[in-house]
């Protein structure tokens, strides 16, 4: 299967502003998206011979890719000082200085820290692998209860920067989940493990999938509006290029 991506540019309020074109022969309609946390705008084109009314229909989406482009934070990258989540309450990241390479939650502090220390040119990747450890436990922990509880095995779990979902689960019981999970609120977390879980017995969203997720977490109305109102906030923090873009379609 071809795919390719295409360089272009186009104006937006007098600026210019690049625009990826991907020929995805999958898609079955043309879909501009803009990426939640860097901004970048792109066109999907099933084929070739699709571009320009790809390039076309992008151009005709100015004032709606303006509109998403107004809404985008600014970046938190993993530095000291910097403010993010863990477990869903706001921590500030303090460097100190020392040579061992060890990330903290620092319990005595007058406000909730996550202490660095090691070098600071290591810092970013430190804390994102802190972050990522955090959320194999925390996943861990909850799909073995879950996996019990409904009687299923889980063949594998891996933990990702997903682009495009919080979770999946394949038919052959392996598990992967992105450790921006790990930010939000834990019952959010909670969710997105029974969600996959409940895959096992269910490769299906219909009533009898939704009454096995009922049964682990309870309502989780909750937690799929904080996902839709929240969750591409998470993707400000630390490296970014990986998100779930906003999309309009032809």
């Amino acid at each position: 299967m071809t795919r390719a991506t295409y360089k272009n540019l186009m104006r937006i309020g007098g600026q210019p502003v690049p625009l990826n074109v991907r020929i995805n022969p999958r898609a079955r309609r043309i879909i501009v998206k803009v990426h939640p946390s860097t901004g970048a705008v792109s066109v999907v084109a099933p084929s070739a011979r699709a571009v320009n009314p790809a390039l076309d229909f992008a151009r005709s989406e100015r004032g709606w890719i303006a509109e998403r482009l107004a809404r985008i934070p600014p970046p938190v990258p993993f530095a000291p000082g910097a403010v993010l989540p863990y477990r869903g309450v706001d921590h500030v990241i303090r460097w100190s200085g020392s040579k061992r390479g060890l990330v903290v939650i620092d319990q005595e502090a007058y406000r909730p820290t996550i202490r660095v220390s090691g070098g600071l040119e290591f810092l970013n990747r430190r804390i994102e692998d802190w972050f990522k450890r955090q959320a194999r436990f925390h996943l861990t922990r909850k799909v073995e209860a879950y996996a019990e509880a409904l009687g299923v095995k889980v063949r594998r779990l891996t933990i990702r920067d997903g682009a495009s979902r919080w979770g999946s689960c394949s038919s052959n019981g392996a598990l992967s989940f992105s450790w921006r999970l790990v930010m939000a609120p834990p019952f959010v977390l909670d969710y997105v493990a029974a969600h996959e879980v409940a895959h096992l017995r269910e490769m299906n969203h219909g009533p009898r999938f939704w009454r096995l997720v009922e049964r682990m977490v309870g309502d989780s109305t909750a937690a799929q509006d904080w996902l839709r109102e929240n969750g591409s906030q998470l993707h400000r923090y630390g490296d970014l290029g990986s998100g779930h873009a906003a999309e309009a379609a032809l």
